[in-house]
This record gives structure tokens, C-alpha cells and sequence, in this order.
């Protein structure tokens, strides 16, 4: 079609002044910088947000939780081993979940043992008193409450000066410790397992019996069998080891008489009595030890040695953090100064580094652990250094790792270099003048600081991973002193799931399961967001 602009009427066109002219327009949004695009980018990608949120969560779990239990790595109560997890709010609950109770089930003298403990302390060994009984009669289930369900144990000797202050303690709060001991002309009479058994204080169909079944009355109640005396027994064994009982201290009538129970049976070394360990373990650590523990409370449970779950697994969490990050950021360090020089210069310089990586890259970490271990111990013996196997195991860790951790972050740098070192702005650079490690560090490393900060964020949890599983199967044992390990829980906790305390193993695992997943995710999203044009691959 022919153009019809030489016909237009000049009426048509109309002079405009300078000022109308149009001329680009500054733009009313601020700039956003790199890192300010990348963090949009990631808040965008909901799976790297909520992984984020995820180890956010557990480094305050391992940072902080230390602080709010009284426990400690190095303690232990082979009383309370694998005892369940309790909280407080479900303790005093109807709800069956987390109220340190186990399902039991037992036969009917197993039952009416744990009967009688429930009457003597008080407490509600069978929770709420609830029970089912099997069709045969033979089998009674129910909910067993594992802390105070230990009872008595076996006797205890105890000092003079030790039973004098128990018995201020009960007479202060009101708590019972001490119970009356049974006498000792009947278990003489029993066989030599049942004798020292505290946890009988009651008549027994027969004293010889393998198996003691409790005696009761016709309302079903145990008969209590105490070791009574009266004030013409003054010249007893026992006359002058009597417990004030917070019921009945002034004694109890009988027949016209007046009798006192028998708190404690004089022998070598002291005073042999019966003690519920709930209360005296509550006792032994506020009034001798002080160590800050009140009474048993374990909101994780406790393993096969009786350490606290929750103790053990916040701290190793904390050294898996501090360890990981550490390594880390030496590798990065190391990795970054290496891969720059290797990728900058190329080269016969490049072709020497990239074969030393190659070679160091070869050697099995398994190899450098043992040679690390063998001489790094004999050279502690040799000039008697710390003898703390913990510190010579993390030493032993933080080489192995550090060995060749260092040439993935180099070769990801040393990709990077090569990537950019020949851009436009790289040769401009160079024409101004600017020295090598100027062009280095200010203008190439920033344009890849995205893979690289990816790669250090998915480094950390394979570390981990790595002295987790080094850990669990026993070829670095961190389980001494103040320090634990993730890898050395999960290991404990495999022989309690055949036990009934899969809690032991569940815990650590689940903590181990929550960490790689999010850090993965958490990783990619990163990935993501620093490098758009790498969305959806795999590194």
C-alpha cells in the first residue's frame, strides 16, 4: 500500500514545545540488588521456606533445649532405664498418650503385686485403677505408670546420720520415704532372691515359695505384714531405728496395745531400710546432690543406661551443628582459595593442582580414619597429651573430613572461575589495570558466590550425615564425657525396639530424618534463587 503522507492536511500537524517533549521517565521502584532478588526468589518456593523454618526449629532445639532440662549428658539412673516419655500436661490426664505409662501384661500375681504397691504408696501404679482381663482370666492388661511403678527395689543401708535427716526431710514435707521394713524372723524363712526384695511388705500364702502370692482380706485389700513393737520391746534391735511415719507416728492400736513401726533393722554399716525410689530420688537430689533436679521427669524417656533422651539428643544435635558448621567453613575457605588460583590461572598450574586433588580425592576416608587413629593415639601416649578420647575422636573427625572435603567446594569454584574469567567485564577490568586477585575476589567470585553458597548450605548436612553414620556403626565412639552423637543414640536405641522402648530409636531418628529433608530442600530452594538459569536441575 502506497504511503498517503504527502497528501495529509497541514491543519493536521501541530508545533509543540520543548518541554512536551517526551524523555524517559525515572523509574518510582528502588533498585533491588542481588541478594535482595535472590531472597524473593526463595520466599516464593514453599518447600525451601518451610525447610528453613524446619532447622530453624532444630538448631533452637539444640541451642536452647540444653538449658530448660536439669539432666546432663554424663548422667544416668539405671533405676529409670527405658522409662517412657511423660509430660506433665498428659500425666495427670486421661488421655493414654505420653503419661510415662506402658501397656503391661501380667498374670494374677504379677497384678496383684503391682495392687499392693498402688495401696502401700498411694500413687496410681495402674493408672486410674483400670484393667482388662482376658477371656481365660489368665492375662490382665493395663496401663503400668514406670516412675513410680519401680517401687521399692531391693534394701537399702543407709547411714545413721542419713536415715536422722530422711526423717527431717518427711517430718518438713510431708512426703513419705521410709516405709516399716518387714519382720526379719520372715524372711529368713524365704528363699535368698525374695529376701532382700523390698518391694514385700505384705502376708504371703507361703515364705518358701519361689514366686510370693500376696495374702489379702475378704474386701480384696493386702494384708500388711510390718515389723510392729511395743514400748516394752525397748531392748529390741530395732527399738532405737523407728521412723516417725507421717500417719500413725504416735503409734498404732492393737488389741488394748500400742505399737511402733519398725523403720529400719541395725546392721554392719548401718540401717537397712525400705525406701520408695520415686521419693528418695527426689530427696537424694534436692537435699544432697542439689543439682537442680526435682524429681524423675523425662519428656523423651530414657535409654538402656538410663540417660535422659532429651539431654542426650539436644546436645548431640548442638555438637553435629557446631561440628558440621566448623568444617564447613574451612573447607570453604580452603576450597574457594584453591579452586580460584586453579580456575584463574589455568594452565600447567591448573593441570598440577587438579591431579593432587585427584590423587588426595582417591583415597578412601575409611583408610584415613584408622591411620588417623592408630598414630594420632600412639602420639598422645608417646608425649602424654590429653588423654580425653572424645577430643581425640573429634580431632580424628575433623581431619578426615577436612582431608578431602575441601576439593568439592574447590572444583565448584574452580567451575565458576572458568565460567566467568573470560566475560566482558572480567577484560575491562584488566584493561583498567586491576591485579589478579582484585579481578579475582571482586568481580569473578561474586558472580558465582550463588553455587557456591549452595554448595557449602548442601555440605552441612552430608556432613552430618556422614559422623552419624560413622558414629552408629561404632567406628568413632563419641559416647564419653560431655559429648554425644546422634549416630551413637540411634545405635543404643536399635536394641530397645525389641525391648517396647521404641522411643529410644524414634527420637533420634525422626531428628535425623527432619534435618536431611529440610536441609535438602532448604539447599535447592537456595539453589533456585542464586541461580535461576539451574531451577529444576541436579548438581
Amino acid at each position: 500500500m502506497t504511503n498517503q503522507y504527502q497528501n495529509i492536511p497541514a491543519e493536521k500537524f501541530q508545533f509543540v514545545q520543548r518541554s512536551d517533549i517526551g524523555h524517559d521517565k525515572k523509574f518510582d521502584t528502588k533498585p533491588v540488588s542481588y541478594f535482595q532478588g535472590a531472597f524473593r526468589r526463595f520466599c516464593k518456593n514453599k518447600g525451601a521456606v518451610v525447610g528453613g523454618i524446619v532447622i530453624s526449629f532444630l538448631i533452637l532445639f539444640a541451642i536452647f533445649a540444653p538449658f530448660f532440662t536439669p539432666y546432663t549428658v554424663p548422667y544416668y539412673d539405671a533405676t529409670y532405664m527405658y522409662t517412657p516419655p511423660r509430660l506433665e500436661i498428659f500425666a495427670n490426664s486421661n488421655i493414654d498418650f505420653w503419661d510415662g505409662c506402658k501397656v503391661k501384661n501380667a498374670n494374677y500375681i504379677t497384678y496383684l503385686k503391682d495392687v499392693a504397691l498402688m495401696q502401700e504408696i498411694g500413687q496410681d501404679v495402674i493408672k486410674n485403677g483400670e484393667y482388662t482381663v482376658s477371656e481365660d482370666g489368665s492375662l490382665y492388661t493395663y496401663r503400668f505408670d514406670a516412675y513410680h511403678g519401680v517401687g521399692f527395689g531391693k534394701y537399702k543401708i543407709i547411714s545413721p546420720e542419713e536415715f536422722a535427716a530422711i526423717q527431717q526431710y518427711q517430718n518438713d514435707t510431708g512426703k513419705q520415704v521410709l516405709y516399716p521394713v518387714v519382720p526379719f524372723s520372715d524372711r529368713k524363712n524365704m528363699q535368698e532372691k525374695n529376701k532382700y526384695d523390698a518391694n514385700i511388705y505384705y502376708e504371703v500364702e507361703n515364705l518358701k515359695a519361689s514366686v510370693l502370692r500376696p495374702k489379702t482380706d475378704k474386701d480384696g485389700n493386702i494384708i500388711p505384714n510390718y515389723w510392729k513393737y511395743t514400748e516394752e520391746d525397748k531392748s529390741s534391735l530395732v527399738a532405737d531405728y523407728n521412723s516417725l511415719r507421717i500417719e500413725g507416728e504416735d503409734g498404732v492400736q492393737e488389741n488394748g496395745k500400742t505399737y511402733y513401726y519398725a523403720y529400719g533393722r541395725k546392721v554392719d554399716g548401718g540401717i537397712e531400710v525400705r525406701a520408695e525410689y520415686y521419693e528418695y530420688y527426689t530427696y537424694t537430689h534436692t537435699q544432697v546432690k542439689k543439682d537442680g533436679i526435682s524429681e524423675p521427669n523425662f519428656i523423651f524417656g530414657t535409654d538402656k543406661n538410663g540417660k535422659d533422651i532429651l539431654t542426650c539428643l539436644a546436645n548431640g544435635a548442638r555438637f553435629s551443628f557446631i561440628f558440621a558448621s566448623v568444617v564447613a567453613a574451612v573447607n570453604f575457605i580452603v576450597g574457594v582459595i584453591w579452586g580460584s588460583i586453579s580456575g584463574y590461572f589455568g594452565g600447567k598450574l591448573d593441570l598440577a593442582m587438579e591431579r593432587f586433588c585427584e590423587i588426595l580425592g582417591s583415597v578412601p576416608s575409611m583408610i584415613v580414619i584408622t591411620l588417623l587413629q592408630f598414630h594420632l593415639g600412639a602420639l598422645i601416649l608417646e608425649h602424654g597429651w590429653f588423654q580425653l578420647s572424645n577430643i581425640q575422636n573429634v580431632l580424628v573427625l575433623f581431619i578426615a573430613f577436612f582431608a578431602t572435603g575441601w576439593i568439592g567446594m574447590a572444583g565448584t569454584t574452580r567451575m565458576q572461575f572458568y565460567r566467568f574469567k573470560n566475560q566482558e567485564y572480567v577484560l575491562a577490568a584488566r584493561t583498567l589495570g586491576a591485579g589478579d586477585a582484585r579481578i579475582m575476589f571482586k568481580h569473578i567470585f561474586p558472580n558465582g558466590i550463588g553455587t557456591i553458597v549452595t554448595r557449602v548450605a548442601l555440605a552441612i548436612p552430608s556432613m552430618i550425615y556422614s559422623e552419624t553414620s560413622l558414629t552408629y556403626l561404632g567406628i568413632i565412639n563419641l559416647d564419653a564425657g560431655r559429648i554425644t552423637s546422634v549416630g551413637t543414640m540411634i545405635a543404643k536405641g536399635k536394641d530397645s525396639i525389641t525391648a517396647g522402648a521404641a522411643y529410644a530409636a524414634f527420637f533420634p531418628c525422626i531428628f535425623l530424618v527432619l534435618m536431611m529433608l529440610s536441609f535438602n530442600l532448604f539447599g535447592n530452594g537456595m539453589r533456585d534463587a542464586f541461580n535461576p538459569s539451574l531451577r529444576g536441575s541436579e548438581e
